[in-house]
């Protein structure tokens, strides 16, 4: 990146593009220009439980905005809770997560670190733990971390208020951790500290617990969610709706292929620095191969990328139909002639009552229109859903609409 240090305002703008939330944009404008006139880099914190072994495409939006602070010159520390996981965080659950070994909490770690630097630079992030002075913590140093918060504040907290209404068990446990993660602020001095929007009322709780010990408060930044395959709850392997990011090649594009279209649109705008606008004048199937074929390059190679493509039209797309194109005269055609030409239906009242049913597709869009009539346009690269078949429709080359 090209962008230098000391230009704030260029600095400012970048870093507050695709962020939720900023608390508060003047601090943040502030702390980069006495960053600038200090010649001292902000410190940059975020923070990951390793209660998986595996990183996935959800965590790549907190390490895209890492990676742009990298570049402008500051620190950024990738704080690793391996003391936070034993507990488990409790932001959007309804009931207590099953706290993890301290063997389990360690080895997926390791793995952290290895996958965080696919996309950070190496040479430019401090890893820390934060067992490194939690796990010193006396039982004392606990009782007055735990004083500096009450418990009606702590039951503001969205997640909570929830199971408290609701009668569902929350434990002691759980109410420690949003205070443990703000006592890491305290101890790294963070300047600036990166969550998901599900993170907000951890995030300030570092804020207040900075500004008891008399420290300058850590400016929040929360950036969108990832929604997962499954285009409802957020990624997350306890969903089992996440794509990994040591997801092999095939299994990548694969899962990349599987997500509907207007959940598409957000990968490539969470993920990708291609332009939306040109990327919707594709057909939807091409935008998605685009789509699996970045992903995958990013993480495993170009050529893997086409080898996973390949692939998946050879033993899945063709199988699903998606890979097997149909061309058609630039004439009209009926629905109902198409249909009995390909062999789809018997009949034409089968046709009709298939049509009907709504069980034809035309881009996604159900046709139950019997009277229907297609239409080819040169450039057209349409998808015609028959049951579960899949035709990908193509004009005839060589002719005019």
């Amino acid at each position: 990146m090209s962008l230098p240090l000391d230009d704030t305002d260029a600095a400012f703008k970048l870093l507050s593009g695709g962020t939720v939330d900023i608390i508060a944009p003047a601090e943040l404008l502030e702390k980069l220009k006495r960053s600038k006139a200090e010649k001292k880099p902000l410190r940059i914190k975020a923070g990951f439980d390793p209660t998986a072994p595996d990183l996935h495409l959800g965590h790549t939006v907190l390490f895209q905005k890492m990676r742009q602070f990298q570049e402008l010159g500051h620190e950024v520390i990738f704080l690793i809770g391996d003391f936070t996981g034993m507990i488990g965080d409790p932001s959007g659950r309804s009931e207590t997560r099953v706290p993890l070994t301290r063997e389990a909490v360690l080895k997926n770690a390791q793995t952290y670190q290895d996958q965080a630097f696919k996309i950070m630079d190496r040479e430019k992030t401090r890893i820390r733990f934060n067992s490194e002075w939690m796990g010193k913590m006396s039982a004392e140093q606990m009782i007055t971390l735990a004083g500096q918060y009450t418990v009606a504040r702590i039951l503001e907290r969205d997640d909570f208020k929830k199971r408290y209404q609701q009668s569902l068990p929350i434990s002691i446990h759980e109410f420690l951790y949003p205070l443990i993660q703000g006592q890491d602020s305290v101890v790294l001095e963070s300047d600036v500290e990166l969550g998901g929007t599900d993170q907000t009322f951890n995030l300030l709780v570092g804020r207040e617990l900075q500004k008891i010990a008399g420290f300058q408060p850590q400016v929040v930044m929360t950036l969108p969610l990832l929604e997962g395959t499954d285009g409802v709850k957020k990624m997350s392997k306890t969903f089992n709706n996440a794509i990994a990011l040591e997801d092999p090649p095939f299994e990548m594009f694969g899962k990349v292929m599987s997500i509907r279209d207007e959940l598409m649109y957000r990968y490539y705008a969470l993920l990708t620095n291609e332009n939306i606008e040109d990327i919707k004048l594709l057909h939807p199937m091409e935008a998605k191969q685009k789509l699996g074929r970045i992903l995958v390059e990013r993480f495993h190679g170009a050529n893997q990328s086409e080898a996973a493509q390949q692939h998946f039209d050879i033993t899945v797309g063709r199988k699903q139909g998606e890979s097997e194109e149909l061309f058609l005269s630039a004439a009209p055609v009926s629905m109902i002639d198409l249909l009995l030409q390909e062999g789809w239906v018997k009949s034409r009242g089968e046709a009709r009552r298939l049509i009907l049913q709504g069980g034809v597709e035309i881009d996604s869009e159900k046709m139950i229109d019997p009277s229907y009539t297609l239409m080819m346009h040169p450039s057209d690269c349409r998808d015609l859903k028959v049951g579960k078949k899949v035709r990908r429709l193509l004009k005839r080359k060589g002719e005019e609409a």
